[in-house]
């Protein structure tokens, strides 16, 4: 019997960029727009002697903002949803990306570069997280985790492409909207209490409050022709528990234009809490 050896690859990617930038008297203070991405991939492997799996991923993406400025003061706001899917073999769907972050920030003149500035930073999940490959055991879902910053300060900007918040003055509440990862201590809250018969006396709690110092940094530009550099560091430390032990989150972007047709991507993602309990 002859064998079929057969090898499918599937790739769609679907993007698109609307900016308003409107001068009239009423619009011309705002400045709106948004990007809206969508990815599919799929290999599809039948007989094939080299070896390997059939993999399937989806990953979409949206990102919007409106920003406001006139001489004497600023507010920028932006959404960011990301959400991805992937299955390998005979593997089960699993999640490779969930995320909403919302960021409002609202600046006061004290000079060309510096502001008075208050921030609200709100951040959390859509679908539920699993362990992995126990897709039975539920470690996250929507508001658990979720992050909630607010933060007093003073904001360097003396450019388009960089930014510098600096709060000595910021409120961090860490939410756990399902008791049984409460009751569990996740995300760092209050763990149940039980009893020596392991009956439990005192639910966990659902909330985290901490008071501390945040910095936020931004920074955007064109390093050369072609190739664009993004990133983003937070940094928090809890002045009621380990001050010295400061939550990190940092990302990295780097964008490469090759020619008309094809470009590459460099993303690197870290964040650090202290306060959650991972396995080595």
């Amino acid at each position: 019997m002859k064998k079929i050896v057969l090898a499918v690859l599937i790739f769609c990617s679907l993007s698109a960029f609307a900016q308003d930038t409107e001068k009239s008297a009423e619009t011309s203070k705002w400045t709106k727009g948004g990007m809206f991405t969508f990815q599919f991939n799929q290999v599809s492997l039948t007989n094939w002697a080299a070896g390997g799996q059939s993999s399937l991923s989806v990953n979409t993406m949206l990102n919007v903002f409106a920003n406001y400025k006139d001489d004497k003061q600023t507010w920028s706001n932006s959404l960011d949803i990301g959400y991805g899917l992937l299955k390998q073999g005979s593997a089960p769907l699993i999640k490779s990306d969930d995320r909403i972050e919302l960021n409002s920030k609202y600046g006061r003149n004290i000079n060309d570069a510096w502001f008075y500035s208050a921030l609200l930073n709100f951040k959390t999940q859509m679908a539920d997280g699993f362990n992995y490959p126990n897709d039975n055991k539920r470690i996250s879902k929507f508001l658990a985790p979720g992050y909630m910053i607010l933060a007093l300060g003073f904001d360097y900007n003396p450019s388009e492409s960089f930014t510098y918040l600096l709060s000595p003055i910021t409120s961090k509440v860490t939410i756990v909207n399902d008791q049984t990862l409460a009751d569990a201590g996740a995300f760092g809250v209050d763990a149940a209490e039980v009893d020596g018969a392991g009956v439990v006396t005192a639910n966990g709690r659902k909330i985290r409050y901490e008071v501390g110092a945040y910095l936020k940094m931004m920074y955007k530009k064109d390093i050369m022709e072609n190739v664009n550099f993004q990133t983003k560091l937070d940094l928090f430390s809890n002045y009621l528990n380990n001050p010295q032990n400061i939550d990190v989150n940092w990302e990295v972007l780097v964008g490469m234009k090759i020619n008309k047709y094809l470009t590459a991507t460099l993303n690197t993602h870290l964040i650090y809490d202290d306060d959650i309990v991972i396995d080595n």
